[in-house]
């Protein structure tokens, strides 16, 4: 019996410990790889090609949601579980917007966690029950708001979010370009257009936003484009 291949995704050594030693249990699961951040977590998906990721949120370098697109743009047989704390509305909607076929809270039992793996192996979806209530209210107030014009201000990119959490974490515009693999020149230009959208014209503000956006803790608010 060919086992169920899972990479895991999570800057806390500790969590990825503990979800090992989970799995090692079971005879149809393997553990084949684990990253401490959302860009090793893409580069591992490319390399080793896994049935599933298991997928923490908030990660340095590169968030969970954005490594979620870039490892399934990639990898398309690949499919991703969430890992997260919270149960949130924004959370759960970010998560499925990114392509995530599953969605558990940190909480979960090892008997979940093993079922959602292999539900999500065979192609179906599965959430946390807390979470699954929440779906459910959020597809009865979409139901209800039918209609009505939405009237938000335009959203960042998928590029820009990366930008702003690399530079609330610290990183020059050279370093930031290294690490998204695009020039400097580009970066300045991404900087410009945050500027204009955010109307934040410094670095401090900048990290603030991030941090109240929940870019750098969690990426709540995060539009995918």
């Amino acid at each position: 019996m060919k086992r169920i291949s899972v990479i895991l995704a999570d800057d806390h050594t500790i969590v990825r410990e503990g979800f090992r030693k989970m799995l090692e249990f079971e005879d149809d699961i393997e553990v084949v790889g684990e990253a401490q951040n959302g860009r090793q977590a893409v580069d591992l998906a490319k390399k080793l090609r896994p049935a599933i990721v298991l997928m923490d949120i908030a990660m340095p370098l590169l968030n969970g949601l954005l490594a979620t697109r870039q490892a399934l743009k990639a990898v398309p047989t690949t499919k991703v579980i969430i890992l997260s704390a919270h149960s949130d509305d924004a959370y759960v909607q970010n998560a499925i917007a990114s392509g995530a076929m599953g969605f558990l809270l940190k909480q979960t039992s090892a008997h979940e966690v093993c079922r959602a793996i292999r539900e999500v192996k065979n192609g179906k979806k599965f959430f946390s029950p807390a979470v699954a209530k929440r779906l459910q209210r959020l597809d009865d107030v979409a139901s209800d708001l039918a209609g009505i014009p939405n009237s938000r201000n335009a959203p960042l990119t998928a590029r820009e979010v990366e930008l702003v959490q690399l530079i609330a974490e610290g990183k020059a515009n050279k370093e930031a370009a290294d690490i998204m693999g695009i020039s400097v020149k580009t970066v300045e230009h991404h900087r410009m257009n945050l500027t204009n959208k955010l109307d934040i014209h410094d670095t401090a503000s900048l990290t603030r936003y991030a941090i109240s956006s929940g870019i750098i803790d969690n990426c709540v608010q995060l539009t995918i484009t």
